[in-house]
């Protein structure tokens, strides 16, 4: 199923769901968010690497999705149901040539719209401390900060939306 976003201002951008002709350009996002100190230390990418059975194993309870603009792969954003009213929001990211300009918003949007779609009361997620524009989307978005972990001298912060409070964004 396909989530369309909405238009913005800056550059058009396409959001559909992701495919394995999409596995290079995702596992080169990942990859990048990795080395930019992005993800957290004990992340091994197991989703990445089992990309079909994650997200693309027929489920309607899992997704992902990749956004273009201007005929490339520009971000991408999953979802994983980590219960039958909890769903937790991975693998966002947005290619450092395209940032700022409404990708990660696209993104979110389509997230949420599948989360409410399929019954989720609940989103999760969680995000190291050293991305603070994702940060500033999650709370212009209605995501509550629940708690700090630190782990390998880094934090991780945890966030959470209930869906039956709409987020005012």
């Amino acid at each position: 199923m396909t989530h369309a976003a909405p238009e913005h201002d800056v550059d058009a951008i396409t959001i559909r769901t992701a495919t394995l002709d999409d596995l290079p350009v995702v596992r080169r996002l990942f990859e990048e968010s990795v080395y930019e100190g992005q993800t957290r230390i004990n992340d091994t990418g197991a989703d990445i690497d089992n990309f079909s059975e994650a997200y693309l194993d027929g489920s309607d309870r899992n997704a992902f999705w990749v956004a273009e603009s201007d005929g490339e792969v520009a971000g991408m954003i999953g979802v994983q149901e980590v219960r039958d009213d909890v769903a937790e929001m991975r693998r966002l990211r947005v290619d450092s040539s395209h940032r700022r300009r409404g990708v990660g918003t696209a993104l979110l949007q389509t997230a949420l719209a599948f989360c409410r779609d399929h019954s989720y009361v609940k989103i999760v997620l969680d995000v190291r401390v050293e991305r603070g524009p994702a940060i500033e989307l999650f709370n212009t978005f209605g995501f509550f900060h629940s708690r700090t972990r630190e782990q390998d001298d880094h934090k991780l912060l945890e966030f959470y939306v209930d869906l039956y409070n709409e987020p005012n964004a």
